[in-house]
């Protein structure tokens, strides 16, 4: 049988990612301590495995197909097909960024101030070429963690990872510039890109992993509505919508009603709700989704 290797991310995108894939309708069960998650999808084997190794089991052919950063590709230097940009992260939706960062009382004011600095990171060749493009000799140190502890006694500054900053500004640390900006990827091998067969599954993987993600920002809405308040509740949908109209058979009254269904950013809603009743709309009920493909 054909079958895709696939490479999740284990850390911190892990959970995310494999309740995208839930919602996606791959039915993933990790199981203590394996690396190797049961998938329902006999077409699929799935590996745990570190985003910062991912693009390159991916580039060797090790694995067929991976979830990892733009960041993690460039580092790697990564030769792979790009699927799709899928633009979730470990907090949310949206993309992440890696930062050059220094203690809030330091002196340091641009990268320009960095020459003859230590500056602690595990971005390292992303690193390098940030700082030879900006004409900066500094000393790079590999960091294995809690990167942002590490100034001003162990390093004068930091590149790292954040997604709000919060982190960094709780350790009284304040951001000089962005070094590069990522958001997750689905990457494939060029060889498998290649495979007709492969190349098949991997696109129908990318569609629904991104329907997953749409839908993650969107409901749905249903709700009943005479026809002579139709035009006056249409007129309060988002002018991009195309609701849905049926007609309703009510045999307890003769007035002709339709029912409207329309999918809406979720952050439309709660305003829309009210001004929806207002209008004459009943039964109104709002819905979850899982894919808007």
């Amino acid at each position: 049988m054909n079958k895709i290797k696939f490479g999740i991310p284990k850390g911190s995108l892990q959970d995310t990612t494999i309740n995208l894939l839930k919602k996606a309708g791959y039915s993933i069960k990790v199981k203590s301590r394996s690396y190797f998650p049961t998938v329902g999808d006999d077409e699929l084997e799935c590996i745990l495995m570190r985003a910062q190794e991912i693009p390159r089991y991916v580039e060797d052919g090790t694995i067929d197909l991976g979830i990892s950063g733009y960041d993690w590709i460039q580092e790697n230097n990564a030769k792979v097909q790009e699927v799709s940009e899928l633009l979730y992260a470990k907090q949310g939706l949206g993309k992440v960024r890696w930062v050059l960062a220094v203690p809030e009382k330091s002196n340091i004011k641009s990268v320009k101030d960095l020459k003859g600095k230590k500056i602690a990171t595990e971005l390292m060749n992303v690193s390098k070429k940030y700082l030879k493009k900006n004409g900066v000799s500094a000393n790079l140190e590999f960091s294995w963690g809690a990167t942002e502890i590490k100034p001003p006694q162990l390093a004068d500054a930091i590149i790292e990872l954040t997604e709000t900053g919060s982190t960094l500004y709780e350790n009284n640390l304040r951001i000089v510039d962005t070094v590069i900006e990522s958001s997750t990827r689905l990457i494939a091998n060029k060889e498998s890109w290649k495979n007709a067969w492969k190349k098949k599954k991997i696109t129908e993987i990318s569609t629904l992993l991104l329907g997953a993600i749409n839908a993650e920002q969107m409901v749905g809405l249903m709700m009943n509505v005479r026809e002579k308040e139709l035009d006056k509740v249409l007129k309060i949908l988002p002018s991009i919508t195309n609701p849905t109209i049926s007609k309703l058979v009510n045999k307890n009254t003769k007035e002709p009603w339709v029912d409207v269904l329309v999918v809406l950013k979720e952050e439309e809603v709660r305003k829309l709700i009210i001004d929806l009743k207002n209008a004459g709309a009943e039964g109104i009920v709002e819905f979850p989704l899982n894919k808007v493909i």
